[in-house]
């Protein structure tokens, strides 16, 4: 294929000029089961570690700034992967799958509406604070103030009773009682200090799992109305989770350090972890290389021969899509024949193989593999429920040049696809944009913006083709598919589907996992045939972690965990 020999050409020119690539994600911005996958060594090391073993000092980088270490704010793997560590829910991913956190136990009524948490003894903040179930109610419906705007309310709102209600309610048309009234019927309530009430919309069967995500984490009530700038800066900054921020330059490091106030101390043997904020992937892998990280997330590709040889690659399964972005609001983006020819007229199997990597899996659907109903994988069937479109540049070039004449248009206007700085985006962004040019006689520019920039022009639609990802944030198909809803928080595309909408809100409600599976597949169709999005590879995830640090383990829907990481 010439596509593939050209793509082979620019990789080898790219690598002798020192060029790494990596690609990560955002949540916002993970595999084949509901078990993580950790790192070798890493089952013994966290239930006894050696007697020659001590408490590790990971050293680690992430590509950009940590935008926020706010529960409620955060939307990026940039947040998440540190919050993970700095707080914890009533549930969480401990390395052989999802057990209690903050719980000490769950009952769920009959009819699958009522949860009633109740939490272990003693629990504390990292500054001592007892920690009550008031604390998550607090957070939860803080989360859902519509003055708060947490993109993220919605996950909280579509599942608690009376949730999207507040959540969608306008303080300017309501007065502060009616507000109020609002917020005391959403279904979430502190009986007592120890036990949280939650009182759902409809039955939730992977609601324990929702519950381990970050937007769903506590928060310290008497510390956040002390001070609303609480967490920005390592001072004030409080969490209630394995680990405790020491310090925070925004545009250096975070450092972390074992939290003696933690209710499972005993068991965490990682005494440090430094996540440093370093941009350029080339020089992250250079001060792996030299001992200055002993963990490397997202294996750049010139890197993988080497740190597979040193036996240092760890390769796992990751429940997440790399995709572009449309804004259909804007031409020529907003028409679905130039979409459809766009994503038609690119090669993906010359990208993994070329670029990534890492055996990562050409996307033809947006539902990434790992998600298991009715017994097997969401993704497992015939070609129609994995493949709704095909690779074809003669029908792309026809639909493009239909796409044109429907605007009016005689040649392709001027039309730029923006990614986050990441060597591995720019590899990939340039690749497709010879795709495009080669294939369909277009010119596509290319706009390298940092993280935060990035993730502000998706939320504002100040974008034409953008680079993202996405990692499910919990095992079901709906943390795909109700991202694109009307209005939804991580819609980013402008693209709305009544009946999209109306499939999704069916499979909120139904019981029938056999019929849930068809809403989703229904709904996926649309989104496919509309094409809003354009799917490029569902992820591997590729890090090499130093022989001498074991007990490391990667949840299918998380990144690297340190908690029990241990040195030799």
């Amino acid at each position: 294929m010439q596509t593939k020999k050209w793509l082979a050409a620019t990789l080898s020119s790219v690598m002798a000029l020192g060029v790494a690539a990596g690609c990560t994600t955002t949540s916002d911005e993970g595999g084949s089961s509901t078990a993580p996958t950790a790192s070798p060594g890493a089952s013994a090391a966290a239930s006894s570690a050696p007697a020659a073993a001590k408490g590790a000092v990971i050293n680690t980088y992430i590509n950009g700034e940590i935008p926020t270490m706010d529960p409620g704010l955060a939307k990026s793997t940039s947040s998440s992967w540190s919050l993970d560590h700095v707080f914890e829910g009533l549930f969480f991913q401990d390395k052989d799958g999802l057990v209690p956190g903050q719980a000490k136990d769950v009952k769920i009524s009959e009819d699958g509406l009522t949860y009633t948490f109740t939490l272990k003894d003693n629990l504390k903040w990292s500054n001592g604070d007892p920690l009550t179930a008031g604390d998550f109610e607090y957070a939860w419906k803080r989360v859902l103030d519509p003055a708060f705007a947490s993109e993220y309310a919605y996950q909280i709102g579509d599942y608690v009773k009376g949730g999207t209600e507040y959540n969608s309610a306008d303080p300017k048309k309501l007065s502060a009682d009616e507000m109020n009234k609002l917020r005391d019927a959403v279904g979430v309530k502190a009986t007592d200090d120890k036990t949280l009430v939650v009182t759902l919309v409809n039955p939730t069967p992977y609601f324990k799992q929702l519950v381990s995500f970050y937007t769903y984490y506590p928060v310290n009530k008497k510390v956040v109305e002390a001070n609303p700038k609480w967490a920005n800066e390592a001072a004030t900054l409080v969490g209630n989770g394995p680990f405790m921020v020491k310090e925070w330059s925004k545009d250096q490091k975070l450092v972390a350090v074992k939290n003696e106030n933690y209710y499972d101390k005993a068991k965490i043997t990682a005494t440090q972890i430094t996540w440093n904020n370093i941009t350029d992937d080339n020089t992250a892998w250079q001060m792996y290389t030299t001992g200055d990280l002993n963990v490397y997330q997202s294996v750049t590709p010139a890197a993988i021969d080497t740190a597979k040889k040193n036996g240092e690659l760890i390769v796992s399964p990751k429940l997440a899509t790399y995709f572009y972005r449309f804004n259909v609001t804007k031409a020529p983006m907003n028409n679905v024949k130039i979409r459809k020819a766009l994503s038609m007229a690119i090669q993906r199997q010359p990208i993994i193989d070329n670029i990534t990597k890492t055996g990562q899996t050409p996307a033809f659907a947006f539902v990434s593999p790992g998600i298991i109903m009715a017994g097997k994988d969401f993704r497992t069937g015939d070609a129609a429920t994995n493949a709704y479109f095909k690779e074809d540049v003669a029908e792309a070039k026809k639909l493009l040049d239909e796409g044109l004449k429907e605007l009016g248009l005689t040649s392709f206007p001027k039309t730029e696809l923006t990614y986050n700085t990441n060597e591995g985006h720019k590899m990939i962004a340039e690749a497709i944009q010879e795709m495009w040019k080669k294939n369909l006689g277009i010119e596509v520019t290319l706009a390298n913006v940092e993280s935060k920039v990035w993730l502000d022009k998706q939320s504002n639609l100040d974008y034409q083709i953008m680079r993202t990802g996405w990692i499910g944030d919990y095992l079901d198909p709906m943390t795909y598919i109700d991202m694109f809803v009307t209005g939804g928080g991580n819609n980013n595309t402008g693209w709305s589907n009544a009946k999209y909408d109306e499939l999704v809100a069916a499979a909120k409600k139904e019981q029938d996992e056999t019929k849930r599976i068809q809403q989703f597949r229904d709904a996926e169709k649309i989104l496919m045939d509309e094409m809003p999005i354009l799917p490029i590879y569902f992820y591997s995830s590729a890090n090499a972690i130093k022989k001498e640090i074991t007990g490391i383990y990667t949840p299918a829907n998380r990144e690297m965990n340190f908690r029990y990481a241990v040195t030799k």
